[in-house]
Protein backbone atom coordinates (compact mmCIF):
# COMPACT_ATOMS: atom_id res chain seq x y z
CA UNK A 1 0.00 0.00 0.00
CA UNK A 2 1.35 3.40 -0.96
CA UNK A 3 1.66 6.06 1.70
CA UNK A 4 0.70 9.55 0.56
CA UNK A 5 2.87 12.29 2.02
CA UNK A 6 0.89 15.27 3.31
CA UNK A 7 2.17 18.42 5.03
CA UNK A 8 0.29 20.53 7.52
CA UNK A 9 0.90 23.78 9.32
CA UNK A 10 0.42 24.30 13.02
CA UNK A 11 -0.16 28.01 12.53
CA UNK A 12 0.10 30.30 15.53
CA UNK A 13 -1.23 33.81 15.89
CA UNK A 14 -1.54 35.54 19.29
CA UNK A 15 -1.05 32.24 21.21
CA UNK A 16 -3.89 30.55 19.29
CA UNK A 17 -3.60 27.83 16.65
CA UNK A 18 -5.59 27.57 13.40
CA UNK A 19 -7.81 24.58 12.68
CA UNK A 20 -10.10 24.16 9.68
CA UNK A 21 -13.24 22.05 9.19
CA UNK A 22 -13.40 19.98 6.01
CA UNK A 23 -16.41 20.69 3.79
CA UNK A 24 -19.17 18.04 4.08
CA UNK A 25 -18.71 16.82 0.49
CA UNK A 26 -14.97 16.15 0.97
CA UNK A 27 -13.50 12.95 2.38
CA UNK A 28 -13.57 13.24 6.19
CA UNK A 29 -16.18 15.98 5.81
CA UNK A 30 -17.00 17.64 9.12
CA UNK A 31 -13.66 16.77 10.71
CA UNK A 32 -11.26 19.50 11.83
CA UNK A 33 -7.63 19.50 10.73
CA UNK A 34 -4.44 21.49 10.63
CA UNK A 35 -4.39 23.03 7.13
CA UNK A 36 -2.06 21.78 4.42
CA UNK A 37 -2.10 19.26 1.61
CA UNK A 38 -0.34 16.73 -0.58
CA UNK A 39 3.27 17.15 -1.58
CA UNK A 40 3.74 17.45 -5.32
CA UNK A 41 6.69 16.08 -7.30
CA UNK A 42 9.93 18.05 -6.97
CA UNK A 43 8.62 20.16 -4.05
CA UNK A 44 10.27 20.28 -0.66
CA UNK A 45 7.98 19.81 2.33
CA UNK A 46 8.25 23.52 3.11
CA UNK A 47 7.54 24.62 -0.47
CA UNK A 48 4.50 22.36 -0.56
CA UNK A 49 3.14 23.73 2.71
CA UNK A 50 3.57 27.36 1.67
CA UNK A 51 1.87 26.65 -1.69
CA UNK A 52 -1.05 24.76 -0.12
CA UNK A 53 -1.72 27.47 2.46
CA UNK A 54 -1.83 30.13 -0.26
CA UNK A 55 -4.08 27.96 -2.49
CA UNK A 56 -6.50 26.87 0.25
CA UNK A 57 -6.56 29.84 2.62
CA UNK A 58 -4.76 32.69 0.84
CA UNK A 59 -2.60 32.81 3.97
CA UNK A 60 1.10 33.60 4.10
CA UNK A 61 3.02 32.05 6.98
CA UNK A 62 6.56 31.86 8.26
CA UNK A 63 7.69 28.29 8.86
CA UNK A 64 9.59 28.14 12.15
CA UNK A 65 10.49 24.48 12.57
CA UNK A 66 9.61 20.91 11.71
CA UNK A 67 7.41 19.54 14.49
CA UNK A 68 6.13 15.95 14.32
CA UNK A 69 5.34 13.23 11.78
CA UNK A 70 2.72 10.51 12.03
CA UNK A 71 1.40 7.77 9.75
CA UNK A 72 -2.31 7.01 9.76
CA UNK A 73 -4.02 4.12 7.96
CA UNK A 74 -7.50 4.90 6.64
CA UNK A 75 -9.79 2.34 4.98
CA UNK A 76 -8.78 3.54 1.51
CA UNK A 77 -5.05 4.09 2.10
CA UNK A 78 -2.46 5.62 4.36
CA UNK A 79 -1.00 9.08 4.82
CA UNK A 80 2.17 10.31 6.42
CA UNK A 81 1.32 13.66 7.98
CA UNK A 82 4.36 15.92 8.33
CA UNK A 83 3.76 18.97 10.52
CA UNK A 84 5.53 22.30 10.87
CA UNK A 85 5.23 25.05 13.46
CA UNK A 86 4.33 28.28 11.64
CA UNK A 87 3.45 31.86 12.51
CA UNK A 88 1.30 34.38 10.69
CA UNK A 89 0.07 37.90 11.14
CA UNK A 90 -2.53 37.37 8.42
CA UNK A 91 -6.19 36.46 8.59
CA UNK A 92 -8.17 33.81 6.76
CA UNK A 93 -11.00 35.34 4.74
CA UNK A 94 -12.13 32.26 2.83
CA UNK A 95 -11.11 28.66 2.28
CA UNK A 96 -11.40 26.45 -0.79
CA UNK A 97 -11.42 23.12 1.13
CA UNK A 98 -13.03 24.09 4.42
CA UNK A 99 -16.38 25.49 5.51
CA UNK A 100 -15.19 26.87 8.87
CA UNK A 101 -11.91 28.05 10.36
CA UNK A 102 -11.23 28.66 14.05
CA UNK A 103 -8.37 29.99 16.15
CA UNK A 104 -8.24 27.88 19.31
CA UNK A 105 -6.09 27.37 22.39
CA UNK A 106 -3.67 24.47 22.09
CA UNK A 107 -5.02 23.06 25.36
CA UNK A 108 -8.52 22.85 23.79
CA UNK A 109 -7.54 20.99 20.59
CA UNK A 110 -8.80 17.58 21.72
CA UNK A 111 -12.26 19.08 22.38
CA UNK A 112 -12.70 19.38 18.60
CA UNK A 113 -13.61 16.52 16.24
CA UNK A 114 -10.13 16.24 14.74
CA UNK A 115 -9.34 14.06 11.73
CA UNK A 116 -7.74 10.83 12.98
CA UNK A 117 -4.33 11.63 11.47
CA UNK A 118 -4.27 15.02 13.23
CA UNK A 119 -4.95 13.66 16.73
CA UNK A 120 -1.36 12.43 17.43
CA UNK A 121 -0.04 15.85 16.36
CA UNK A 122 -2.51 17.63 18.65
CA UNK A 123 -1.53 15.33 21.55
CA UNK A 124 2.18 15.96 20.97
CA UNK A 125 1.55 19.71 20.76
CA UNK A 126 -0.36 19.70 24.06
CA UNK A 127 2.40 17.63 25.70
CA UNK A 128 5.14 19.95 24.44
CA UNK A 129 3.20 22.93 25.72
CA UNK A 130 2.80 21.31 29.17
CA UNK A 131 6.47 20.43 29.47
CA UNK A 132 7.79 23.55 27.77
CA UNK A 133 9.90 21.44 25.39
CA UNK A 134 9.41 23.57 22.27
CA UNK A 135 11.14 26.90 21.90
CA UNK A 136 8.34 28.13 19.63
CA UNK A 137 5.46 27.22 21.92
Amino acid sequence: MNIIKVVCGIIFKDDLVLICRRKPEKSLGGYWEFPGGKIEDSESYEESLLRELIEELNLKVEIKEHFFDTVHHYDDGAIELISFICETSGTVVESTDHDLVEWVKVSDLLNWKLAPADIPIAKELIEKLKTGNSKEL
